[in-house]
Parts: structure tokens; sequence; C-alpha cells
């Protein structure tokens, strides 16, 4: 398996790998994620019946969305290519497990998801895709993969950040060298996609676009909520026809 033929740059992966034995810390490197998590939850969860459904969750880091879906009642396949955050998204689901009287129906994978799409080709209702399309080397070959994975009427959401000069300052400056909430060089300005960029996008792969959302983050309050406002982060869900 190589990166190059999956879609995927070495230095990121290894950068989140090194991340991955403090995903689970709300007070660690991936705090904005867990502060963000449930308002992408329910962004998902008013779009498609997840009780039942099965969901993809692509990049899926240490499994703090996919986690949320199964709690939630879906059948969730969640996949990323750094070894480590996988393997710590399926030891975090052991411990949960451990807890519950039932366990998460959570099947995480070690693949790409070009992988996925040629194996299982349109048996997903839904497909998550969560600030992952920012740092790929090709955005429009994995929307094609996430699109492939669809029914015919399964829903896509994904999340990402809009390339203004808010959204620099914000995401970058702000959140990476001034509060120190991401580690420098997570973010590459140069990758952050238009909302009109993504959209197309997604007509080119036969998906129509649903629902554009903003989110705001306050991080300190720890607060997240959607906004009319795309500056910055952005959610978007479409359908395939």
């Amino acid at each position: 398996m190589t990166t190059s033929t999956h879609n995927a740059d070495p230095e990121e992966l290894a950068r989140f790998g090194k991340l991955a034995h403090r995903w689970w810390d709300p007070d660690g490197e991936s705090r904005p994620l867990h502060d963000l998590n449930p308002v992408r939850l329910r962004f998902v969860a008013e779009r498609v019946v997840l009780r039942g459904a099965r969901v993809a969750d692509v990049g899926c880091g240490g499994g703090l969305l996919s986690e949320a879906l199964a709690k939630a009642g879906a059948n969730v396949t969640a996949i990323d290519l750094a070894p480590e955050v996988i393997e710590v998204a399926k030891l975090h689901l052991h411990e949960t497990n451990a807890a519950l009287p039932a366990p998460l129906a959570i099947d995480y994978r070690l693949c790409s998801s070009r992988d996925l799409a040629t194996a299982e080709p349109g048996t997903f209702d839904a497909v998550c895709c969560m600030e992952l399309i920012e740092h790929v080397p090709d955005p429009a070959a994995l929307v094609g993969d996430l699109a492939a994975l669809l029914k015919p009427g399964g829903k896509l959401f994904l999340s990402t950040l809009n390339r203004t000069p808010v959204s620099f300052a914000t995401a970058i400056i702000g959140a990476e060298y001034v509060a120190r909430l991401l580690p420098r060089g997570t973010h590459d300005y140069r990758q952050f996609l238009k909302p009109s960029e993504l959209a197309a996008l997604l007509r080119r792969a036969g998906l129509s676009l649903d629902t554009l959302s903003g989110m705001a983050y306050n991080p300190l309050n720890r607060k997240a909520w959607l906004t009319r406002h795309t500056a910055v982060n952005y959610l978007v869900c479409a359908s395939k026809s």
C-alpha cells in the first residue's frame, strides 16, 4: 500500500499519527474536535435516520464521530490511512464497549476511500468526511470515491475550511500560532476550498448540494454552533440522485 496510490500525503499521515495517543483527551491537541463533534453529529442526524443506517466515516481519525454515530444507532464502517489513529480508535472502542450492555457496531479499517469504494460501491446510506478534504492531494478524487460509496438517495456530509482571509487569521494564525489549539503546520491555506469550488466537485461526481451551513466556534467557552456565516468552517450535505 502506497500513500501516493491512496490520495494521501505521507507528512500529513505522520502528523496525525503523532497525535494519536492523545486523540481522546478533551484537553489535548484534538480539543477542537471534541467541541465540534456534537454539532457535526446533530447536522447529520437531522438529515438522515441513523438508527439501522449503514454509515461510512472516511478519515475517521481516533473515532470521535464514529462512536457518536454508532451510539445514535448506525452501523459504522470507519476508515483511515494512519495506522496509529486506527489502533487508538479500536482500543477506545474496546474500552467503551466494556461499559455498555450492547457493543457499538463499528468496523475500523486501515484503508483508503478508493479501497472502500472499490470493495463496497453503492452500499452506504450516508457517508461522513469531516476535516479531511483540505488535507488530501486530490480533492476531486476523494469526492468521487465518497459519491461511489453511496446508495442512490444516500447523503454525503462534508466539513472543511473556506479559503478566506478570515479563515487564514482564525484557523492558522489564531488556532496554530496564538492560541496553540492545534500543532503548527496542521493546515495549509492553499488547500482550503471555497464553497463554490466544493459544490463544483460535488456536481462533477453526480451529487446535488442540499445544505450549506457555517459552523462557529468559541475556544474560550468551548462552544460550537451552526451559523449562516461560512467564512471559516462550513458543513455541506449532498445527495446522490
